[in-house]
């Protein structure tokens, strides 16, 4: 039986555009369907397939989404969350879109959300696993597949807040799909984040320490930065959330469980140390 046009997704029909022609989307049994008649089927668990082509390989797999959601649920970043969400109810008071680019379970854009009662959300994603999740993750937030690299399937100067959460950034396609009010949010790591599990486990992936010059170059000719705030706090971790901790990052492409009890005891207590940065378009 064909799949029913989530709730969530209906109202960014007056957003989404087909990947191919760029033309308007409009429901089909199944699927979105636009006038030249490309289509994009709707997955039984709430998402629509928009990526054509040659897919990425790169989305989180099964394992790094379960991983992902174990840890999550734990609360040991809620105040990352928090964080965002105020940023972004600082320039979205209540009603507007949020797009969150590489959003992965969606935990972050329900965190906004649910505190923006007015506020739609859609989240884009090249992870099939993830979008499973991020379809249910909110009442008002939409999954849709997508390759942060191409030209975002979205209408010029649609969006209100674009959320970048330890993703890869595109800052011309942001840049294009805000409003000339809008804001893009950008939450990264810094030197500190997760640095006793990096210190125990060599194999984790490091954090480039050029990674805010670099930030600031691509993002320059674009935006200007409006409000930065630094959330730095240590965790409390058992053994099972320092594995997942791991697990649901890109450091799980380069270990297994071997790897992490060859590394003896894992460390009880982890910094957290990231940036978040609201900008305004120029």
């Amino acid at each position: 039986m064909p799949a029913l046009l989530p709730p969530a997704l209906e109202p960014f029909l007056d957003v989404l555009r087909c990947p191919v022609c760029r033309a308007r989307l409009r429901p089909d049994p199944g699927s979105l369907r636009c006038p030249a008649g490309h289509t994009f089927d709707i997955a039984r668990q709430g998402y629509v397939s928009l990526l054509t082509g040659i897919r990425a390989t790169s989305g989180d797999d099964a394992a790094m989404v379960q991983a992902r959601n174990r840890f999550l649920s734990t609360g040991r970043y809620a105040p990352v969350r928090r964080t965002l969400t105020r940023l972004t109810a600082d320039v979205l008071p209540d009603r507007g879109t949020v797009v969150d680019i590489g959003c992965g379970t969606g935990h972050y854009l329900a965190g906004v959300l649910d505190q923006l009662p007015g506020a739609r959300g859609l989240g884009l994603d090249t992870s099939a696993r993830a979008l499973r999740s991020a379809a249910r993750a909110h009442p008002r937030a939409a999954a849709a597949s997508w390759d942060v690299f191409r030209p975002f399937p979205i209408s010029d100067r649609a969006v209100d807040v674009v959320l970048d959460v330890f993703a890869p950034r595109n800052p011309s396609e942001f840049h294009r799909v805000l409003r000339p009010t809008g804001r893009l949010i950008v939450v990264r790591p810094v030197d500190r984040h997760l640095a006793e599990l990096r210190g125990r486990i060599p194999a984790m992936v490091t954090i480039d320490p050029d990674k805010e010059q670099r930030l600031r170059q691509a993002l320059e000719p674009y935006f200007e930065a409006a409000d930065t705030r630094h959330v730095e706090y240590t965790a409390p971790l058992t053994r099972q959330e320092a594995i997942d901790l791991v697990e649901m990052t890109p450091s799980a492409r380069h270990l297994t469980h071997l790897n992490l009890n060859d590394h003896g005891p894992l460390p009880g207590q982890v910094t957290v140390s990231v940036l978040a940065t609201s900008y305004q378009p120029r």
